[in-house]
């Protein structure tokens, strides 16, 4: 454009506020009405032909922060106010003075800011927020990642905080959204097309009393378009796949001291059980416990598909050569050592790659805690756990938190399709591997936890895609300064900004976690329960306070507690006492019926106002008597111990008739019911699955990750809609 190019040719790395507003205007942004004068008698002139009061300001090319030094002159009232001002930033400004700029005083009682930015990780990324003099207070922003449309933009309003200051606000007509839409995709249209634009601060946006929107203030600054470096090149989703489906293992460092990685590795895997030829080799030979050990991977007489490599990094890149020769084309590399050591790791671990691309060699890690894949019985991890499998990958950059994530599923029932710790990310990066399971049949959740992004822009595409098929769980590492730069030592890379890489999930429907077991609790939830349509919460419970505690947590989690309807309340007033709650939640008064319970459930499923059921104390009653039977025998000795036996079998009976039935009402009426227990001891299981159903029973132990799940369920089912 003219007047990008008219600034750069002079040197410029800002436009004018004149310029800026003039560019704005033409991308749909309203600004203010301005006139241009040179000379102090122009702008006593032109004063004259303007109603006053006015707002005198100094122009200049490099005049960007005006407020600051004095040159933003308001509520002027009449010639003698313009020339006096006029003196005044003539005298303020100097020799940076080219001008002045004559502009009408609005006024306003809302200010908000928009403004345009180039993420290093994302691009061109658009802020809308509370403006003027609460922007840096407060902080009242919302971020978005360009392209936006219309929709995009209403959505972005609807997320800030202050929304009653977009409403009819105290006599004043509401803000005029419309103009706030056109400002927020002007702002976009001009980060994808005029890339030598790095940033916009339009601050304040006045909102007037009738509603209307003006810019009054903008700022433009123009840079070099940076040079993008490709650090990583994409995978092919089929390569990810073959990496998880070894026919054959090489254990290069096999050990039989135990506890050394190189005893860890290749153990797990042969108690695992898996079918696959395994090979060890150790540059001493021999035997370790009990197979012959090869010196070299190059002396092992059949085809192999992947290398375990344990041995220390400095020796890691001599194996290249070996590798090569042997034919083998992917590496899983345990090693440290690497990149998160510092510059001098950085170094070799760059070697390593350039080495194994040339070899047509495929790496995942370094440092990195192994995968495992429990369809063909591989655990090739250094903790020994071997969850079942199931539908939920599992993809960390952090080996530890993996592994027990790991351990967490295999406890409470949670079905994993494959984990992988994608360590330093060398060659096989996380977007690789959202990708690679993207065209998974078997994969129906992914779950990640992350630390850093190697392409922004491609994690973006990458998980708007992928979300539209299965639901992406993540927990991001380095959300604070010190969680950051403990991020940046642990995996050799600095974390993106926090609040952009939130919009960018925001935007892709990815599900954002705060703590580790979030991650599996909501992959319980997503992978067992059909979505709930709406934010209606059927709640009933063995006791009031739960379902107080439960209403509260469903308000806070954007979920809704709706009044039961009269007809509803008809019903159940046949099957409870007259003291009975007449509210949602259904308060059974602890009555222990257990086919009225299934009854209310069900009348609660059917009703149109309820999108989802959580029934609490259910499950779980079994353990409670069971302690007061216990107590009953230790005092009692005449008490009859098959009674207790008798009992416990009953109830165990009932809780598994119950989950079955929950399921089967589940598939009937396409609504999620999820149970908290009512105790909880070493059989608790978070899934339990009921032969030919789709669906599972999921049950958690205590009401807010109940609530939780359902929560960030119905929020990724309106994001799916939307």
């Amino acid at each position: 454009m003219d007047i990008i190019n008219r600034a750069k040719s002079q040197g410029r790395t800002t436009l004018t506020e004149a310029e800026a507003k003039e560019l704005l205007k033409k991308y749909g942004v309203p600004v203010v009405e301005e006139k241009i004068v040179k000379s102090i008698e122009e702008a006593e002139s032109m004063a004259e032909k303007t109603s006053y009061p006015l707002v005198l300001k100094g122009l200049g090319a490099r005049l960007t922060h005006k407020t600051e030094r004095g040159l933003v002159k308001l509520n002027l009232k009449n010639k003698e106010d313009v020339r006096s001002a006029a003196l005044y930033i003539k005298d303020a400004a100097g020799s940076d003075l080219e001008g002045f700029l004559i502009q009408p005083m609005l006024e306003g009682k809302r200010e908000f800011v928009a403004g345009l930015f180039h993420d290093d990780q994302f691009g061109p990324t658009v802020m809308f927020g509370l403006g003027g003099i609460f922007t840096e207070a407060i902080g009242d922003v919302v971020f978005s990642i360009a392209p936006l449309d219309e929709n995009d933009a209403r959505k972005m309003i609807q997320e800030l905080d202050a929304q009653k200051l977009l409403g009819a606000f105290r006599g004043e007509k509401a803000a005029d959204k419309e103009a706030l839409i056109k400002t927020i995709v002007g702002l976009s249209k001009i980060g994808t097309e005029i890339p030598e634009i790095r940033e916009i601060d339009i601050n304040p946006l006045i909102v007037a009393a009738d509603g209307k929107v003006t810019a009054v203030d903008a700022l433009i600054v123009l840079g070099k378009i940076p040079d993008k470096k490709v650090t990583h090149v994409a995978i092919e989703p089929k390569a990810i796949g073959h990496l998880f489906y070894p026919k054959s293992i090489a254990f290069i460092g096999a050990s039989a001291e135990v506890s050394k990685w190189g005893q860890l590795m290749f153990t797990n895997v042969l108690a695992g059980k898996y079918q696959g030829k395994i090979y060890l080799v150790n540059s001493k030979g021999g035997e370790i416990i009990g197979r012959h050990a090869f010196k070299s991977v190059t002396e092992i007489p059949d085809p192999v598909d992947l290398a375990v490599i344990t041995i220390p990094a400095s020796r890691v890149l001599s194996l290249i050569p070996e590798l090569k020769k042997k034919k083998i084309k992917n590496v899983l590399l345990i090693s440290s050592g690497f990149a998160e050591t510092g510059a001098e790791g950085k170094i070799l671990e760059d070697e390593l790659v350039r080495q194994a691309r040339e070899a047509g060699i495929l790496i995942l890690g370094p440092n990195t805690m192994g995968i495992c894949n429990p369809y063909i019985s591989l655990y090739c991890t250094g903790t020994h756990v071997r969850p079942k499998a199931g539908s939920t990958i599992l993809v960390t950059q952090s080996g530890n938190l993996g592994t027990q994530l790991l351990a967490f599923a295999e406890k409470e029932g949670i079905g994993i399709r494959a984990f992988g710790g994608s360590g330093n990310e060398a060659m096989i990066t996380i977007e690789d591997a959202m990708e690679g399971f993207e065209v998974d049949e078997l994969t129906k959740t992914v779950v990640l936890y992350i630390e850093s992004i190697k392409n922004g822009r491609r994690f973006f595409e990458a998980a708007k895609r992928v979300g539209r098929k299965k639901p992406i769980i993540a927990l991001k590492g380095g959300r604070t300064e010190a969680g950051a730069h403990a991020a940046a030592s642990h995996t050799g890379a600095m974390a993106s900004n926090v609040k952009v890489f939130k919009a960018a999930c925001r935007q892709a429907g990815i599900i954002l976690v705060e703590q580790p077991m979030d991650l599996l609790d909501l992959s319980a939830a997503f992978s067992s329960l059909p979505l709930p349509q709406g934010k209606g919460i059927g709640i009933m419970t063995l006791g009031g306070g739960w379902g107080v505690v439960a209403s509260d947590l469903c308000i806070e989690n954007g979920l809704e507690v709706p009044k039961l309807s009269e007809d509803v309340i008809s019903r159940v007033n046949k099957l409870l006492p007259p003291f009975w709650s007449h509210a949602n939640p259904v308060d059974l008064v602890a009555e222990m019926n257990t086919e009225l319970h299934m009854t209310i459930l069900e009348e609660l499923l059917q009703w149109d106002g309820c999108d989802a059921v959580i029934h609490m104390g259910m499950i779980g009653r079994r353990i409670m008597i069971k302690a007061v039977l216990e107590s009953t025998i230790a005092v009692d000795k005449d008490y009859d111990h098959k009674y207790e036996e008798d009992t416990l079998q009953f109830l165990d009976d009932f809780e598994k008739l119950f989950v079955e039935r929950t399921v089967r009402l589940m598939e009937k009426y396409d609504k999620p019911v999820i149970g908290v227990y009512l105790l909880n001891d070493d059989k608790t299981r978070t899934i339990t699955e009921v032969e030919g159903c789709k669906y599972k029973g999921v049950n958690f132990i205590t009401p807010e990750r109940a609530v939780k799940a359902l929560g960030k369920m119905y929020k990724y089912a309106q994001w799916l809609k939307g």
